[in-house]
């Protein structure tokens, strides 16, 4: 273990020795950031364009967002705008840099919960009703074919119809052999 650690520390100076450069001015030449710290955070966010839809909604990550109708987003209908998801879970929308308002509509979020039957007392049997029919529609449907739906059921023999090549040689062939026999 030492030895390594004096063989890293040798090492460090020789590399350094061969392919360290002189600074060719001593100052510090970076430039100060004159931007305010949330711009920064775009940096380090997910940047999309989303189609805006006639009815002001883009969709972003299976979520529709609704853009609030003003003089800002009624143009945008046709146009594409910048969608923006923050590390926080923050998704703000921009159109040429200027941040639109917006809601965030989720179609996961339309089930009236058990929370939401005890809470409100005037409106539980109705309520309780939807979820009824909610809980009724979620089944799973059997899916028939067409033919199974307009009365069809497999037998297994073949419909009567005009006979095969092979099946009019045979019966030829039979009728021969009694009218020989």
């Amino acid at each position: 273990m030492e030895d390594r650690d004096a063989f890293l520390a040798d090492f460090v100076e020789r590399y350094n020795a061969k392919f360290a450069k002189a600074l060719a001015k001593p100052d510090n030449l970076h430039r100060t950031l004159n931007i305010e710290p949330d711009r920064l955070a775009e940096a380090f966010c997910l940047r999309n364009k989303r189609y805006v839809t006639k009815d002001l909604t883009p969709t972003y990550d299976r979520k529709r967002i609704r853009l609030e109708v003003n003089d800002l987003t009624r143009g945008l209908a046709g146009k594409y705008v910048d969608v923006y998801e923050m590390p926080d879970g923050r998704i703000p929308v921009r159109a040429k840099d200027v941040a639109l308002p917006c809601s965030i509509l989720n179609p996961h979020q339309k089930r009236v919960t058990h929370a939401a039957i005890t809470e409100n007392k005037h409106l539980s049997a109705l309520l309780a009703h939807i979820k009824q029919e909610q809980e009724k529609a979620t089944l799973p449907t059997k899916v028939k074919p067409v033919s199974a739906k307009r009365g069809y059921k497999k037998t297994g023999r073949r419909p009567p119809g005009r006979p095969s090549k092979m099946e009019a040689y045979y019966e030829r062939r039979r009728a021969e052999r009694a009218a020989e026999g």
